[in-house]
Order: C-alpha cells, then sequence, then structure tokens
C-alpha cells in the first residue's frame, strides 16, 4: 500500500519532470533583460512590483515610442496568473520576440508595434510557479483576491496579496484599452461577468455583452481548433454560465478601469511536454495578434477637445443603451472605445463645466474616427456678480475685460473717478472765484 508520503513525492516527481524544458524565473528574468537589449529600438522593460519572495514582476512594453505617451490605445497581457499554469509565460516571449523579427517585414506585427502600445508580463505569479503550485507563496489564488462586486471579500487594502496590489498600482497609473490573461486547463476565450449576484451557475450578461462576445470571438476564430469546441459553442463562454468566481481580475478592470479583459484558456493540459510548447505558440500566434490589433482596428476612436484655446479634455464617453463610460486620456484627450461592429451607436460625450455633446455612428468592420470639440459653460453666478458691479452701458464681457487688465476691482475705479470730479469741481470752483468783482 502506497502511503500518502509516497503519493506526495511521486507528485513532486512528475511535476518536476513536466517542467523540465520551462523557463525558471531566473532563466525568464535573463530572457526578458535579452529581448530588451536586442529589441531596444521597440521596447523598454520595468517592473511593476515584487512577489511575496521579492522576485520582480517584469514587464516589456512594445512599441515604436516605448516610454512615451501617445495618443494611441494600450494593450497588456498577462501569463501565469496561476503557478500551475506555466504555457503563458513561454508563448507571450515568444510572441515578443516574434513582434521583434517581423517589424517592418509582417503588415500585423508593424501595425501592432506602430499603432498600440503592448505591454507584456510573462509571470504574474513567479512563486506558485516555483513551488509548482497554483496559489502564491502565501499559497491565495490571485484570481480570487480582487475586490468584488457582488459581495465585500478583498476590500482591506492591506490583506491583498503584493502580486495583486502590484496590478492595480499598475491600472491606476497607466490606462489600458484592452487585456488578456493566460491560462491553462481547458480551451476557451472567457469574458465577464464571472459570478452572478446569487452566485447561481447562470449567464450573467456585463452592460458590454455583445463587445466580449465579439472580443472573445476573434480569438476562438484565429485559433487553431479552439471555436470547434464540443464543450464551449463557438469556443467562448460567459464566465458565471460556465462556472462563477468572485475577486476575479477581469472583473474587477472592466469595473475600476475601464479595461476589456478576457481570460483566456489556452491549453486543455497545465503542464504540457516541452515539445509541445512550438506547437502550442502556432495555435494562438494568430489569436493573440488578432485580439491585439482588433483594439486600432475596430471600434470608435477620436480626441476630446476644448472649443476655447482647444487644450485635451479628459471627458467620459458613454454610449446609450450601455451602462458603462470610459474616460479620454489627459493629455491628450484620447479615447478609444471597443464597440461590436454592424450596429448603430448613439456616442454621448460629457465633462463637467463643458456642454454635452451626442452624435450617431453607424459602426462597420472597420475603425471609425470621431473627435468632439466641447463649449464651457457659462457660469450664471459670474455673469452676475460683472453685471451688477457698473451701472454703464458697458455689457459684461468689457467689464470683465476691464477687471482682466487693469487688476483693480470696480469699487477702486469708482473711488478714483470720484476723486478726479471732486478735484475738477474745486478747480472750476477757485477759477469762478478769481473772475469774481472786488465787491458785490
Amino acid at each position: 500500500m502506497i502511503s500518502s508520503a509516497d503519493v506526495s513525492l511521486i507528485k513532486q516527481s512528475l511535476h518536476q519532470d513536466l517542467a523540465r524544458g520551462y523557463m525558471t524565473n531566473f532563466e525568464l528574468e535573463k530572457a526578458v533583460k535579452q529581448f530588451g537589449r536586442r529589441c531596444s529600438n521597440i521596447s523598454r522593460i520595468y517592473s511593476i512590483g515584487k512577489s511575496v519572495k521579492g522576485i520582480p514582476l517584469w514587464v516589456m512594453e512594445i512599441s515604436d515610442k516605448p516610454g512615451q505617451q501617445e495618443a494611441e490605445p494600450a494593450f497588456k497581457f498577462i501569463g501565469n496568473v496561476h503557478g500551475d499554469e506555466p504555457v503563458g509565460r513561454e508563448l507571450l516571449l515568444l510572441l515578443a520576440n516574434w513582434l521583434c523579427d517581423n517589424y517592418m517585414k509582417d503588415p500585423l506585427a508593424t501595425l501592432i508595434i506602430r499603432d498600440v502600445h503592448l505591454h507584456i508580463l510573462p509571470t504574474m505569479n513567479p512563486d506558485g510557479f516555483s513551488l509548482r503550485r497554483r496559489g502564491n507563496a502565501n499559497n491565495i489564488d490571485l484570481n480570487r483576491d480582487f475586490p468584488d462586486q457582488f459581495f465585500p471579500m478583498n476590500n482591506d487594502l492591506n490583506s491583498r496579496q503584493p502580486e495583486t496590489k502590484a496590478i492595480m498600482n499598475w491600472l491606476k497609473e497607466r490606462h489600458f484599452t484592452a487585456s488578456a490573461s493566460l491560462h491553462g486547463g481547458a480551451l476557451v476565450a472567457n469574458y465577464p461577468w464571472d459570478g452572478s449576484d446569487d452566485k447561481r451557475r447562470q449567464y450573467y450578461a456585463c452592460p458590454d455583452d455583445k463587445t466580449f462576445q465579439y472580443m472573445a470571438s476573434i480569438y476562438s476564430h484565429s485559433h487553431y481548433n479552439m471555436s470547434l469546441s464540443k464543450e464551449f459553442l463557438g469556443g467562448i463562454t460567459n464566465g458565471a454560465f460556465w462556472y462563477p468566481i468572485y475577486g476575479g481580475m477581469q472583473d474587477w478592470n472592466y469595473i475600476h478601469a475601464g479595461c476589456f479583459e478576457l481570460t483566456l484558456e489556452i491549453s486543455d493540459n497545465k503542464w504540457p511536454m516541452e515539445n509541445e510548447i512550438p506547437i502550442l505558440w502556432e495555435y494562438n500566434r494568430m489569436s493573440m495578434l488578432n485580439l491585439v490589433a482588433s483594439i486600432v482596428k475596430t471600434g470608435v476612436h477620436g480626441r476630446i477637445l476644448s472649443s476655447k484655446g482647444g487644450q485635451p479634455l479628459p471627458a467620459s464617453i458613454a454610449i446609450k443603451g450601455i451602462n458603462s463610460t470610459i474616460e479620454a486620456g489627459g493629455l491628450f484627450g484620447d479615447y478609444h472605445r471597443i464597440l461590436a461592429p454592424g450596429e448603430s451607436y448613439e456616442v454621448m460625450v460629457s465633462m463637467p463645466g463643458y456642454k454635452s455633446k451626442t452624435t450617431r455612428i453607424l459602426l462597420e468592420e472597420e475603425a471609425m474616427s470621431v473627435d468632439f470639440i466641447l463649449d464651457p459653460v457659462e457660469n450664471p453666478q459670474l455673469r452676475k456678480q460683472v453685471g451688477s458691479a457698473c451701472d454703464c452701458s458697458c455689457d459684461d464681457k468689457t467689464n470683465f475685460e476691464l477687471v482682466k487688465y487693469f487688476g483693480v476691482t470696480y469699487l477702486e475705479i469708482s473711488l478714483v473717478v470720484a476723486f478726479i470730479l471732486a478735484f475738477l469741481c474745486f478747480l472750476l470752483k477757485r477759477k469762478m472765484s478769481y473772475n469774481l468783482p472786488k465787491h458785490r
């Protein structure tokens, strides 16, 4: 009879055999930095934080202007969220190097590098990978560690894992249009919501359900065989309909950061053999490329500016009938709204202190560009104050300019005028007294 200790040793040996051929955390860090040196013209390497055990969470930014802010959408890939699902970390490094090798050669690679800021985090859970288990060093499932919309969980900042905090701070610093995390154990593109308000297994649609179905289908139908799934129609699924989870990363991204995230299950086997990695790369390569490119090839994009001075405005963009808004960038006023093509949409733009604007568009297969110029709202209180400051025929605008250019108040102007008039009156009376005869 095999003891429990023997079973544990067998499992550990099996995991080690399966992991043979996968990059260690040290090797992955070395490969990321080597990529940064080799492709320095289109990349930047930076860290968003550290794991429980202090391993840096390295990110590869890929763009024709890495590290610079542009009026372009940003996309992020995250791999190895679960420590025992390592395929993503391998494929993401292959993706980065493929883009570098094919820039200015392949039209899709060139489009992504020129028009998107792509950020790749190969591993979110390096500690879990080293331990060959799902959770991190504290044995916490990182895809259950985010604040949840339905139930008050993970709301204590101090109790969250450092890897979770790193992701949340990352999204505070940088606005991402869309995102995807790579998992293993199934073959399907999963989209929000991941849970429901009553914890039942059911289809629970988010406001952008059609758009998420469209995004998931891009990945599924670009894949070698994901769309042929007999378990999932079209190779896509609503998370709550598959099985509900709470504290997930994709729902948090969508709610709190306006980032449209998919959870991609890219391999039925969590630990495939080393010789299967090239096959999985070929199966998923076009899916990953097309998903990133979709954020510029579809949807509505543009800039929002003020009619007074032309300065960019970080306005809110809403679609009538969809209870979800995104924010334009503060530096350029640029917005990038992903929408399912083939429909008519009413786009509404609003900003405090400005008059809102609405336009209707018919979105076809290609992206549409729509800019908005917002007019400032006049301040009635200011108009009232300016109008009562001077009882003359001057209009309010002229009065305001007087204050602006002379830098004095109307009370001060009135006092000066009164003094001048009094002085002139004094001089006139004095002159008249000199002209009178000595006797009356």
